[in-house]
């Protein structure tokens, strides 16, 4: 038993050990690690190794300030693409840095990793073809609805009051393409997703007038950049970064940049103005989960 003990106190201060080593990891190396989205609303890949969008500027600025806090002439960066599914486990386990994708902050999830301050608040709705009627959530009764693997957003419609009694089928894509695609070729009847998601989907297709974002607002989600656990020196390298972003109105023009002008690859605007809710997160930087926001 004794055995068993020490060897668990053991693997309990290897971990410990290894995840506050993060800046001297990066520093020993010159390298630190992005986790990057396919088709995601704030990061998505435009072909060629090449990921842009917001949360990708907002890391690589981050990514800067490291560089200059550790006293580095230079920072390779490595982005190592990650899904709804692994971009957890690809954080623990030390295989990303930064994950700079589009993630929920959560209480469930915050037992296992870590939040930067709310870069992003988000509210979860409901695409569907612009002639199919659909309107609210009660019209999904017998209908199809996709969502991607990994993500919350099916189980957020399930709980919803307005959804009481109605019986949908759900099917799965393996990301946000992918489930985008289940919309548009009428394998599902509506794609329920992050408002900014369904947004940057819709304006990058090939007929963006074929498509419309409905119903009610499902949930209003925090989004921010993720990293492992118990790193308190490089949690707030990170969150010092982004509020200093914050405060000189850098990240206002970022947000502008990526959803109010015209961004690649297609040139088209997704025209989605700056929510008063993302407004506040700003105006007082925090890490509080959803729950917390549920309780508004």
């Amino acid at each position: 038993m004794k055995k068993v003990l020490l060897a668990a106190a053991l693997l309990a201060s290897l971990t410990a050990v290894h995840a506050e080593d993060t800046l001297k990891k990066i520093k020993d190396s010159g390298t630190i690690t992005m986790g990057v989205r396919e088709s995601s609303g704030l990061s998505y890949t435009i072909g060629d190794g090449k990921y842009v969008g917001y949360h990708i500027d907002v890391c690589e600025q981050v990514i800067r300030d490291i560089r200059r806090q550790l006293g580095l002439s230079s920072l390779t960066v490595k982005y190592q693409p990650v899904t709804s599914a692994n971009r957890i486990p690809l954080t623990v386990n030390g295989t990303v840095d930064l994950e700079c994708g589009s993630t929920t902050n959560n209480v469930a999830r915050q037992k296992d990793v870590a939040f930067a301050v709310t870069t992003y608040v988000e509210e979860v709705r409901i695409a569907v073809k612009a002639k199919s009627g659909i309107t609210s959530i009660n019209q999904l009764n017998g209908k199809t609805v996709a969502t991607t693997t990994g993500t919350t957003s099916v189980q957020t419609l399930r709980k919803h009051e307005r959804a009481t009694g109605v019986d949908f089928k759900e099917v799965f894509g393996k990301d946000h393409a992918d489930s985008f695609l289940l919309l548009d070729s009428g394998r599902a009847d509506a794609f329920v997703m992050d408002g900014s998601i369904l947004a940057k989907n819709i304006a990058t297709s090939k007929n963006p007038a074929d498509f419309k974002i409905v119903g009610e607002v499902l949930s209003v989600e925090p989004i921010a950049i993720m990293m492992r656990k118990d790193d308190p020196a490089f949690k707030k390298a990170v969150d010092d970064s982004i509020k200093a972003m914050m405060k000189s109105g850098e990240l206002a023009k970022t947000y502008d940049k990526w959803f109010m002008q015209p961004i690649p690859p297609t040139n088209t605007k997704i025209g989605l103005p700056l929510s008063q809710a993302t407004k506040d997160a700003w105006a007082n930087p925090n890490d509080k989960p959803m729950e917390d926001y549920a309780k508004k």
